[in-house]
């Protein structure tokens, strides 16, 4: 593959290397298995960003689940979060009395997380939990309880292993940070 130089500069030190995803994720699912067994588990995974994160997550939970998938943002193309919180795709699985688990990317402010929560709360689940990836604790403007969390990060912006800029740098397989102009 061609290197682009200006993209290189702008993904920036890795954060995050892939060995330290691969290990900490099978550490996740571990405990995902043994908290689920017996349960009625439904993964919903917030697309696109957790795409990468479901993938190696679901091959390591060792005990039945559904998959379901949203697609909603607050970020659109800029690097903060606008507030305003919009559903691109809805759930297509009805979550009434399952044990429903988000597997998200990145929980930042907590005013996505929060206005999902809200969201699939209406629609009666047995139980709701989080899976986060990344964690980023001081910019929460909102709190949310969050079960299982991957890592928790400093407040800057990153990239790679499912997390965008304006849908650019997803493929890189690190997290890293993302160096704006």
């Amino acid at each position: 593959m061609k290197k682009n130089k200006k993209m290189d500069k702008k993904v920036g030190r890795v954060l995050i290397n892939k060995e330290q995803i691969k290990k900490r994720t099978k550490e996740l699912a571990k405990q995902i298995s043994k908290d689920y067994k017996d349960k009625n588990l439904v993964c919903i995974t917030i697309l696109r960003g957790a795409f990468m994160f479901l993938a190696d997550l679901c091959r390591e939970i060792t005990v039945p689940a559904k998959f379901d998938f949203m697609a909603i943002s607050s970020y659109g193309d800029k690097s903060e979060s606008s507030g305003v919180v919009r559903i691109y795709k809805d759930l297509d699985m009805n979550i009434a009395e399952k044990d429903v688990l988000i597997i998200e990317d990145i929980v930042d402010t907590g005013r996505t997380m929060d206005y999902l929560l809200r969201n699939l709360k209406t629609r009666n689940p047995k139980s709701i939990e989080i899976c986060t990836l990344l964690n980023k604790p001081a910019n929460r403007i909102v709190n949310i309880k969050i079960k299982y969390v991957g890592f928790e990060i400093s407040p800057e912006f990153v990239i790679g292993y499912g997390l965008d800029f304006a849908e650019d740098y997803r493929h890189i397989e690190d997290v890293r940070v993302f160096e704006e102009d």
